[in-house]
């Protein structure tokens, strides 16, 4: 058990989450993500909630979400209530699924990755979508579903990067919300978990922009609010790539959890004395609390390609 959080007992209107993927341990990339979502959710003297993204379950060994758990106690990151576990919501992203089918907003999609990667256009944060499938009337059953996105732009005014415009059709394109194996989109899953959790404010990395961009769409299709967004700089590797699980980043050693938080709120633009390294986790965290300047987190150096849709 971890100790009650001193905002938890009160109802504040700000209520904001991190959501790690099971997958593996968290990096240093993560920690930054989850360290600026629970600085500004404590700053707002709101919420931090915590979601386990297991939906995908093929992917998430056995006894992760614990580790990750461990992760957050040992560098002094307590979240409020209990976890939600995507896994154990599964009727509510059908709920949401049928809603969209009945609108007449999702269609049946038959492509394969290869004929995605030949017929898929570049657009500014990622592959987009061709729309080969969009009238063919295949029938649901067997196949992944996309969501029919419409005409104009989606905006976002991101807390740190500004306002954010894309055209729904050259740059984002229909995106799947099921896929052909049964498995719920991430999109889709994500889009209901932050509204049933009732989150105000997403912080997370730039890499996730299109995702939010695209989590907006399915928001306003469900005519649910739409939370702000924060987009954070993405901690990049020797070779300039995105550190994560995927590229073999190493996991944070609970050890080294002060030296952590430094190195995580140095990369956020703040400035915490060089002898915080090796104080106690809850001296870093109390000078971290006490010092959390927003407006001091820089801007996005490189923003990478968002998940493949």
């Amino acid at each position: 058990m971890h100790p009650p959080s001193t905002f938890a007992s009160a109802a504040r209107a700000y209520r904001g989450r991190f959501a790690p993927t099971p997958s593996a341990p968290l990096h240093l990339g993560s920690l930054i993500a989850a360290l600026a979502s629970y600085l500004e959710a404590r700053r707002h003297r709101g919420l931090w909630l915590l979601r386990i993204d297991d939906l995908d379950s093929p992917r998430c060994p056995p006894g992760t979400d614990s580790l990750i758990c461990a992760q957050l106690e040992a560098h002094g990151l307590y979240w409020d209530g209990q976890p939600r576990r995507q896994s154990q919501h599964l009727h509510e992203y059908g709920e949401a699924l049928e809603s969209l089918i009945a609108s007449g907003q999702v269609y049946a999609c038959a492509c394969t990755r290869a004929v995605l990667a030949q017929t898929s256009a570049q657009g500014p944060d990622g592959p987009v979508y061709s729309g080969t499938c969009r009238e063919s009337g295949l029938d649901r059953h067997g196949h992944a579903l996309r969501f029919r996105i419409g005409a104009g732009t989606v905006a976002l005014a991101d807390g740190w990067q500004g306002e954010v415009v894309r055209s729904q059709a050259k740059d984002i394109g229909d995106f799947v919300v099921r896929r052909a194996d049964g498995i719920f989109g991430y999109q889709l899953a994500c889009a209901v978990d932050e509204f049933q959790q009732g989150i105000t404010e997403v912080v997370r990395g730039a890499d996730l922009l299109a995702s939010s961009l695209r989590q907006i769409l399915l928001l306003g299709a469900l005519a649910w609010p739409q939370p702000d967004y924060r987009h954070l700089p993405v901690l990049a590797d020797a070779e300039g790539r995105k550190l994560s699980k995927q590229n073999h980043a190493p996991p944070i050693e609970q050890r080294d959890a002060a030296r952590n938080l430094s190195h995580a709120l140095e990369f956020l633009g703040q400035t915490p004395p060089p002898d915080l390294a090796a104080a106690p986790v809850r001296e870093v965290m109390d000078w971290a609390q006490a010092n959390w300047t927003p407006q001091r987190v820089p801007g996005v150096h490189e923003i990478f390609a968002a998940r493949l849709v």
